[in-house]
């Protein structure tokens, strides 16, 4: 009944947040002019969103691109037109037909038409030789892709797909001008340049990376900001302390508690929080490539040795990292609920008994004290909440008589690390844009992409393909509790913690409504400054 309860009250939550922005925009007439200061931790590896999978190139990247769908702005997670004007279904679920809107203009003056977005999604789909596509895989029903003329656009699926729409609204999805795309495939890694209501300015790398407005953008009347400013802040405290002071606006990601309670305590009504809920959380991929987490004794010995339910009240205070949960969000109706998770290992709350066999199946495989077993845990450079939650982690795997090293990386050095397979384990957070088992359970899926831990599993491969398929709600859910089971009772990934997420940003920014996903409603053309 109490956790009930907290879901109500968190879904009232969302709905009023929601409500009250689009109260603002009713009442209070936008303000053109001025320039949003935004804190972000970290820089992109590249500048490809399609072949990227961190935060750090889709906030600065969004305002620059449009997409075919969207999740709306201020109406999440319904998903409304972008560049599709319209759009139907054929009766036999297989074809999806897209209008899109004329006018619309890339940044070069070029028109953008259903072949720039035949090409983006064949790029994504279909990758070319030497690109790689991180969502690849959520398109495993389409077909084929058809443009019958400039301004209509055809997908044609294998089967049925539940979550077809869902894929389609990806923010990561990103429409670029095929000419480029036909002269190098890898074009966009190191060039921006969309049909956005922001125009690519400047990067100063270590420094600040500008954007500003597009005055031919073909919605017409928007952007209301002159331009974004992103200010590179490595240290969590420096960037609450950018948005106390004033020097920035906003931090898009997140705010711990401790730090949020101590800008509302100084600052008053001059910030203001929302908490929207948050579709990530945090854990770590074992290589199962490679010695000693090719043996499955040895990862559930590590994941044994972690207390969820410890940790999140140790380092919930620092990190936001509060929800034990399977592999989809804790008050979805995917999740596995405690009775389900206790059976997992690493699940029981009886912390002593699940340490005890811990040390069982390591010594099984080998390793005693007196030949521990000996791990290097590769880590992202950033500290929120990367650094502390790996901290946690090693003091738990030290408990039971491991030694470990903790490797802390850079953003584009961890990511090379995650897609080359060039660890024993790694911190590898699961980020995504909306609560759907393909997009979150295809990370484990043979030949992925995002799947780091190199898992092949024909069942698991098996079982995706029908929840895919499935149209049944309850039946699909099955199938989705059937697959976090097999995943985590294999130990292909050891879960940590759902995040919670606190946004706070100064009171003159209007009509921005944080979504689940920091990397929706990222595009700001409907945002203003109340004042400079």
């Amino acid at each position: 009944m109490k956790r009930a309860m907290r879901l109500w009250s968190l879904a009232v939550g969302i709905l009023c947040v929601t409500l009250l922005a689009s109260m603002t925009l009713a009442e209070e007439t936008p303000r053109s002019g001025g320039t949003l200061r935004v804190a972000i931790a970290a820089e992109p590896p590249s500048l490809d969103p399609h072949q990227e999978t961190t935060f750090a190139i889709m906030m600065t990247a969004a305002p620059v691109y449009n997409t075919l769908l969207q999740f709306s702005p201020t109406d999440y997670p319904n998903i409304v037109g972008d560049l599709a004007e319209s759009w139907t279904l054929s009766k036999d679920g297989l074809t999806y037909t897209f209008k899109i809107h004329q006018g619309v203009k890339f940044h070069d003056g070029s028109d953008l038409t259903s072949a720039d977005i035949k090409a983006s999604y064949e790029h994504i789909i279909w990758p070319p030789q030497g690109v790689i596509s991180m969502r690849k895989a959520t398109f495993l029903a389409v077909d084929s892709i058809h443009t019958s003329e400039p301004h209509t656009i055809v997908f044609k699926l294998k089967h049925p797909s539940a979550s077809m729409l869902a894929s389609l609204a990806s923010p990561w999805n990103v429409i670029y001008p095929k000419k480029y795309l036909d002269q190098d495939p890898n074009y966009f890694k190191t060039n921006l340049l969309g049909s956005g209501p922001f125009k690519f300015k400047e990067y100063v790398r270590g420094s600040s990376f500008e954007v500003v407005k597009n005055p031919d953008y073909w919605v017409k009347g928007r952007p209301y900001l002159d331009g974004v400013k992103f200010f590179f802040i490595k240290d969590l405290s420096a960037r609450a302390n950018s948005v106390r002071t004033g020097r920035t606006h906003i931090e898009f990601r997140n705010i711990p508690p401790a730090e949020v309670e101590a800008m509302l305590k100084q600052k008053g009504d001059a910030l203001k929080v929302q908490y929207p809920g948050w579709v990530t959380y945090w854990g770590v991929a074992p290589n199962l490539n490679r010695e000693p987490t090719n043996d499955l004794r040895v990862r559930k010995a590590l994941s044994l040795a972690i207390d969820r339910y410890e940790m999140a009240k140790t380092i919930y205070p620092l990190t936001g990292l509060d929800g034990v949960g399977g592999l989809m969000r804790p008050g979805t109706p995917w999740a596995l609920d405690v009775e389900e998770l206790a059976a997992l290992p690493g699940y029981s709350k009886d912390a002593a008994t699940s340490q005890a066999e811990a040390k069982r199946l390591l010594a099984e495989a080998g390793y005693t004290e007196q030949k521990p077993l000996k791990v290097v845990l590769k880590n992202r450079s950033v500290k929120l909440p990367y650094i502390d939650f790996g901290v946690y982690v090693i003091a738990a795997w030290q408990k039971i008589g491991i030694q470990v090293e903790h490797r802390l990386e850079e953003t584009a050095a961890w990511r090379s690390s995650e897609r080359d397979h060039d660890f024993e384990l790694i911190v590898a957070p699961s980020s995504d844009y909306a609560d759907e088992p393909d997009i979150q359970l295809g990370h484990y899926i043979t030949g992925s992409a995002q799947n780091y831990a190199g898992v092949s599993d024909p069942t698991y491969d098996k079982l995706y393909e029908q929840q895919s398929r499935e149209l049944d709600p309850q039946k699909r859910i099955a199938v989705v509790k059937e697959m976090q089971r097999i995943a985590l009772e294999n130990v292909y990934y050891f879960q940590g913690l759902w995040s919670s997420r606190a946004v706070v940003h100064a009171a003159e920014l209007k009509n921005y409504v944080a979504h689940p996903s920091h990397y929706t409603n990222q595009r700001l053309q409907d945002v203003w400054l109340a004042k400079e």
